[in-house]
């Protein structure tokens, strides 16, 4: 199969590309860009003089919309195996491509864990056979995620896990992290945590400050995050480990990530959309849709959050996609699951913030395109000649309400329901062949 994707606007972050330009593609990868195919720029020749007669079988016209590489989310869960009833394989992997998602990272906290091969095998079957978003598996860094015995990391790296994971569990003890960091490094492997030391968020559910004084909820200090990454990477001096942090959330924390970076640490980290554009104040009157892990915090933490983002302290932007049923939301505050359905709502959602914060279109791709692939170090998030053609194709103009009924996740718990945002999915490709609309 053979399609020109023409009219629209190609942007890819990655090599600088920003043009009005046509995307060539060809037996699933992407064979020209610019004037015509195997052009790189419409007039240097870049892939063989037999691609200037190329016919193309489909063409989709791409009028006034912006034609980037596929999103890459570092954090979606899709629910299997165990949580069946908040959410299918099926169902999320269809909410990612309505959402330009062609690459997306699972966490490993599914019941059973993601501590044997063989889960990771059965999980990647399935989501080869479903033939939409491409899936990369985070393996259980301890046995059932109880923090205590080391996975048996090598065997999971074999089976395709891209990494190791804790999701929400602590590793109370730190020799175990220790130990976690040592092999990990020996291996070459990533460890992947969420800075969040246990002793200090027990019990909590929202950001202690003003609000949750006021409302009588028990409060996550800042420092429960602070503590956590001074005791990352301090054990990362002495391993030499390769860490991510997953969902940064505080100033402090962004601080203490420049410094370990500035230092030359192998470290990197994302932040989760939702903290970009919310604080606690928008808690409300115990609104649950607003319960996040780690808890929306300060509009100072908010805002200094997206200046990491822009110069580059923090990696990536993800959707932290926790699909929930009504029962673990329709309850009090403190009762509720946190979390958003948010594959859907991670490119509008984007847009918004870098409206917010007048970002340069390009950067705020970046972001969630080749910045997360490079964390992850995937050949994805990018326009490469001869590499497969994962492509999102959406209208910055258009609007659109999110509505239960509308999204194809099967979670519908978000604080966005109901509301306007602009910049619509039109189109998802994968490998060259269009998975959205199906």
């Amino acid at each position: 199969m053979k399609i020109e994707i023409k009219n629209g606007r190609l942007i890819d972050p990655a090599t600088n590309r920003n043009e009005n330009a046509s995307l060539y593609i060809a037996d699933g990868v992407v064979v020209g860009m610019g004037g015509e195919p195997g052009m790189s720029d419409g007039s240097e020749a870049s892939n063989g003089e037999a691609l200037r007669n190329f016919t193309p079988d489909k063409v989709i016209d791409a009028s006034g919309k912006i034609v980037c590489p596929g999103l890459v989310d570092l954090c979606a869960r899709l629910r299997e195996p165990g949580f069946e009833y908040r959410a299918t394989l099926e169902s999320e992997m269809r909410a990612a491509v309505a959402g330009g998602v062609t690459s997306l990272v699972c966490p490993p906290d599914t019941d059973p864990a993601l501590d044997e091969p063989g889960l990771v095998e059965m999980l990647k079957r399935r989501a080869t056979m479903a033939n939409l978003a491409r899936v990369y598996p985070l393996g259980a860094l301890t046995l059932g995620l109880k923090g205590e015995k080391l996975a048996e990391m090598t065997e999971l790296h074999e089976a395709g896990c891209v990494g190791f994971f804790q999701a929400d569990h602590p590793i109370r003890d730190t020799m175990v992290l220790y130990r976690a960091l040592q092999y990990a490094a020996t291996f070459g492997y990533t460890v992947w945590l969420r800075p969040q030391e246990a002793y200090l968020a027990a019990d909590g559910i929202a950001h202690d400050g003003e609000v949750s004084t006021r409302l009588g909820l028990a409060g996550i200090p800042v420092s429960a995050e602070t503590v956590a990454i001074a005791t990352i990477t301090t054990l990362m001096r002495e391993t030499g480990a390769k860490v991510h942090l997953a969902r940064i959330s505080s100033a402090a924390g962004v601080e203490l990530v420049r410094l370990a970076k500035s230092a030359g640490l192998p470290l990197s980290c994302d932040v989760g959309i939702h903290h970009l554009l919310l604080t606690d104040r928008d808690i409300g009157y115990f609104d649950s849709q607003y319960r996040f892990t780690p808890p929306l915090r300060s509009p100072t933490d908010r805002d200094a959050l997206s200046r990491a983002v822009i110069d580059g302290t923090i990696d990536a932007i993800c959707s932290d996609h926790t699909p929930h049923d009504d029962d673990a939301k329709h309850v009090p505050f403190g009762e509720a699951q946190a979390g958003a359905t948010a594959l859907e709502t991670l490119l509008s959602l984007t847009l918004k913030w870098a409206d917010n914060q007048q970002v340069p279109l390009p950067l705020a791709l970046k972001k969630i395109t080749s910045d997360p692939a490079r964390v992850v170090d995937l050949k994805a998030g990018q326009f490469l000649l001869g590499a497969a053609a994962d492509v999102c194709i959406f209208n910055p103009q258009s609007f659109w309400v999110i509505a239960a009924k509308t999204l194809m996740s099967q979670g519908k718990n978000t604080p966005y329901l109901g509301r306007e945002l602009q910049g619509k999915v039109t189109h998802t490709l994968v490998n060259g062949q269009l998975v959205f609309p199906s």
